[in-house]
């Protein structure tokens, strides 16, 4: 793949959206994305040249116009879609546009956690890996060339509280811990993912397979986590571990 790479990013309002946007247009790319600046007006590409594009008047877009998205498709080489929880069974949209416009070297379906053909989820996370699985199984059969990203726990999502309950802001005085808390787990920053994205877009070895990112300083037990909070805040906090049968029954209450 040429080191210029033509980019689609679909959804890219969102938290992760926005970042692969950012790390696109910052590497070079020419980058693209689904404008519609009202809700009657017809969608169409618009090319993304802002290094930071914050506004989203700016990034709008729509994947119900079949043919505005087939359109858009045709001028790029790479398709991300960056779409949330709610769209995800949406993508058969897009893989039929890919499909009809024949042209796309590349897609990433809208991913971005744990690899969801590797799993053993309890609901209601289950119901949402099997979605994604079945978005992948209908790229396949469709024939589309493809790379499913798989970078695992956000730090804006995970480490803003220490992933404690029924609080935004993390413990200063106690924490609660999963099971033994040394389950090793990989976490990255939303920037970061962003970057990585577009790294494996215009890398043709990540063509066809599960791209997993895993930097090795941030590949972290929860304790070690909570050693790293204990040292920045100067203070030993109180760790209490719950059970994994606690955490069993918790989650199907």
């Amino acid at each position: 793949m040429a080191e210029e790479t033509k980019i689609l990013v679909l959804g890219p309002t969102g938290a992760i959206g926005r970042h692969i946007v950012w790390a696109s247009v910052k590497a070079g790319h020419p980058t693209f994305t689904l404008v519609r600046k009202n809700a009657v007006a017809i969608p169409k590409p618009t090319l993304i040249t802002a290094a930071n594009p914050e506004s989203k008047e700016q990034l709008l877009g729509d994947i119900n116009d079949h043919a505005s998205l087939v359109k858009a498709i045709k001028q790029v080489d790479v398709v991300i879609c960056a779409a949330g929880r709610l769209l995800i069974e949406d993508q058969v949209k897009i893989i039929a546009a890919i499909k009809e416009a024949g042209n796309v070297k590349k897609f990433f379906p809208s991913e971005f956690g744990l690899d969801v053909d590797r799993h053993d989820a309890l609901e209601p996370v289950r119901e949402v890996f099997e979605e994604k699985a079945k978005i992948r199984r209908l790229v396949e059969e469709a024939g589309i060339p493809y790379t499913y990203l798989c970078c695992h726990a956000f730090t804006g999502y995970f480490m803003r509280n220490l992933s404690q309950l029924d609080t935004t802001v993390p413990p200063r005085d106690k924490v609660y811990i999963q099971g033994d808390g040394n389950v090793k787990g990989a976490y990255i920053t939303e920037a970061d993912v962003g970057t990585y994205t577009v790294k494996a877009a215009a890398d043709s070895r990540t063509l066809n397979k599960a791209f997993h990112i895993r930097l090795p300083k941030n590949y972290l037990t929860f304790n070690e986590v909570v050693s790293l909070w204990e040292k920045k805040i100067g203070k030993t906090l109180e760790r209490i571990y719950v059970p994994e049968e606690k955490v069993i029954e918790q989650i199907k209450g």
